[in-house]
C-alpha cells in the first residue's frame, strides 16, 4: 500500500489511462485533439482528472499529480500505536521546529511535489487517532497547534482532516 513511495511511471503502469475530447473554453484547437487526460489507480479506483491544457502530455502530468493527492487524501491503512514511528516522509512536511531526524533543509511545505507522500500517513496516524489532534500531535513529537497548522496549509488537507473528526463525532478543526 505504499501507492504514494512509488515514482511516476511506477504509479502510472497501475492506472488506466483514457483521453479524450472535452467541452468548453478554448476555442477552436481545443475541440481538434484528445487533450483531457483521466487516470484511474486500478488497485484503489482513485482517479485523476485533467483539462485545462491543450497538450496531452502536460494533462497527464497534472493528473497524475491530482491522483496522488487524491489517493493521499482517500485511501487510509491501518496503523500499529504501540510501535509507531512517523516515516521519513512524514517527518518532511512536519514544522521546522519539530525535532526529527529529518535536516531542516530537507522540509517540505504543501507546494513541493512530494508534499503529499508525507500526507498519507500524516492521514493514516489522525485517522487511528480517531481524530484527536492532541493524540496525534503527541506521537509526533509537535504541539496540537501546530499540526492544526499543518493541517490549514493546504485547503484539501483541511477538509480531510475535519472530515476525519466528523466520522469520529467530534467538532471541525477551526482556522
Amino acid at each position: 500500500m505504499g501507492w504514494l513511495a512509488l515514482d511516476d511511471d511506477e504509479l502510472l503502469a497501475q492506472c488506466r489511462f483514457e483521453r479524450f475530447r472535452v467541452s468548453g473554453p478554448g476555442g477552436q484547437h481545443r475541440n481538434k485533439t484528445d487533450s483531457a487526460v483521466r487516470l484511474t489507480h486500478e488497485p484503489t479506483g482513485v482517479v485523476g482528472f485533467a483539462s485545462e491544457r491543450r497538450s496531452q502530455r502536460q494533462n497527464r502530468s497534472e493528473a497524475l499529480a491530482r491522483l496522488r493527492r487524491a489517493i493521499a487524501l482517500e485511501v487510509r491503512s491501518g496503523l500499529q500505536l504501540d510501535t509507531y514511528h512517523p516515516p521519513p516522509a512524514l517527518q518532511r512536511i512536519l514544522p521546522r521546529s519539530v525535532q526529527t531526524e529529518t535536516p531542516r533543509k530537507e522540509r517540505i511545505g504543501p507546494k513541493h511535489r512530494e508534499f503529499w507522500t508525507g500526507v498519507g500517513p500524516l492521514l493514516d496516524l489522525f485517522e487511528t487517532v480517531q481524530g484527536s489532534t492532541a493524540d496525534c500531535a503527541s506521537l509526533l513529537g509537535c504541539s496540537s497547534n501546530q499540526l492544526t497548522k499543518l493541517f490549514a496549509s493546504e485547503t484539501h488537507l483541511w477538509a480531510a482532516a475535519n472530515a476525519i473528526r466528523e466520522r469520529h463525532g467530534i467538532n471541525p478543526l477551526r482556522r
